[in-house]
């Protein structure tokens, strides 16, 4: 009954926003633990020549190591809690951007279809990770229908226009009356079993042999929809008879109302290797965070004094005012990042922030609502870090009316 099927869908619902917050929070742990890993390589590598009888060795965990942060990108994106940049664009332009590559994927048996609908509305989400679900259902649609037969398919990717009116007549409990506008990767692959339905969002669930697939692809794709705004729903499709002849995966963005903003530029890298020195005020509650951040800033040519939580950070900041730079995690027991950088500004309007966490920028900074405060993602590298703080210090000094470059 539709009571049932409600019943149900919320539970499903539930389900997933409980595990949604449970990958978010071990990502983000482990992203600490990657951080220092990470980090204690870069810092190796510097000591050790190609050639050496370690290097190739220390070059293999950091390499095992940005996979790992890759799969904490994926969880983060599941539990939509990844940073997102998202843009005024229109579908069309973004599956002509990943068509050549799902071509080289799907190989010469498989044909690709695109067709795309008139006047579609623009959408507002992330171009990459608008590819990267794209990818992954275009992947698992070669899968699928590899699976089933050698003999070949087709993939086929919709663009349409539905109305809001169209969207009322439909019925669904879960589609807010709007204009959306629509993606559709379908394949021929035989369809999706009844009993696999309900699961197939789930992280780490697969119908795939084993070591042939993390079961990340799927939920990633959803996390990323969820957190644009979207809706994305899984049914099969049926032939004359009413078998399930393949699988059809639907995707709705709302329109965007309102002018396209000006995209922002690029600011151009700028290099660890510039230093005009400083101070800064280090404060992270993992030590071996801490650590790998206060030797690679160092190395950078700064005078950093570290501590290990917010309290500390401001009895530091008492006892010597001479700093230039906060550099400082956001979570932190006790007084937290923000906490500590709003009593900083209290008596320092004008510092500087840099904000380290495994957290979505975007989410950030509506929560924390701090002016003028930097972001940088865990992990990240030493290279990264000093090249982060180079930039936000030269920044700062340059919009100094006393500053002369």
């Amino acid at each position: 009954s539709e009571e049932t099927q409600l019943k149900r869908q919320v539970a499903q619902a539930t389900k997933m926003q409980a595990v949604g917050q449970l990958a978010g929070g071990v990502a983000h742990d482990f992203n600490n633990v990657l951080t220092a890993i990470i980090g204690t390589c870069d810092l190796m590598l510097l000591r050790h020549t190609p050639g050496d009888s370690d290097y190739d060795d220390i070059q293999q965990i950091q390499a095992n190591s940005n996979r790992a942060a890759a799969l904490t990108r994926q969880l983060l994106a599941f539990s939509r809690q990844q940073t997102l940049r998202p843009e005024v664009l229109q579908l069309p332009d973004v599956v002509s951007e990943v068509s050549p590559l799902i071509k080289r994927l799907l190989g010469e048996k498989i044909s690709y279809y695109v067709q795309h609908d008139r006047n579609l509305g623009a959408v507002r989400a992330d171009p990459q990770q608008l590819e990267q679900v794209i990818m992954n259902l275009a992947v698992n649609a070669r899968d699928a229908i590899n699976s089933k037969t050698n003999t070949g398919g087709r993939i086929s990717l919709l663009t349409r226009s539905l109305k809001a009116k169209d969207v009322i007549q439909l019925g669904s409990e879960i589609l807010p009356a709007a204009d959306y506008t629509v993606l559709i990767v379908q394949d021929s692959g035989g369809g999706i079993p009844a009993h696999v339905l309900p699961k197939l969002f789930e992280p780490f669930f697969t119908t795939k042999e084993q070591g042939k697939g993390t079961g990340l692809g799927l939920s990633t794709a959803y996390g990323i929809v969820k957190q644009s705004g979207g809706f994305i729903f899984a049914d099969n499709v049926t032939d004359s008879s009413g078998n399930p002849s393949g699988a059809r995966f639907t995707i709705y963005f709302p329109v965007h109302r309102g002018e396209a903003p000006r995209r922002k530029e690029t600011p151009a890298p700028v290099s660890s290797d510039w230093s005009a020195g400083g101070k800064i005020l280090l404060v992270e509650d993992e030590d071996m965070v801490r650590a790998v951040a206060e030797r690679a800033l160092s190395r950078a040519g700064y005078d950093v004094v570290a501590c290990p939580g917010g309290e500390e950070g401001l009895a530091a900041l008492a006892d010597d005012a001479e700093f230039d730079l906060v550099v400082s995690d956001v979570v932190m027991p006790g007084m937290d990042g923000p906490a500590m950088v709003r009593a900083i500004r209290q008596q320092r309007p004008e510092m500087p922030v840099l904000f380290m966490s495994g957290y979505a920028e975007e989410q950030l900074r509506k929560d924390i609502d701090i002016p003028d405060m930097h972001f940088i993602a865990k992990p990240f590298s030493v290279s990264a870090i000093g090249d982060k703080v180079s930039s936000v210090m030269l920044a700062s000094k340059q919009s100094d009316p006393t500053f002369t470059d």
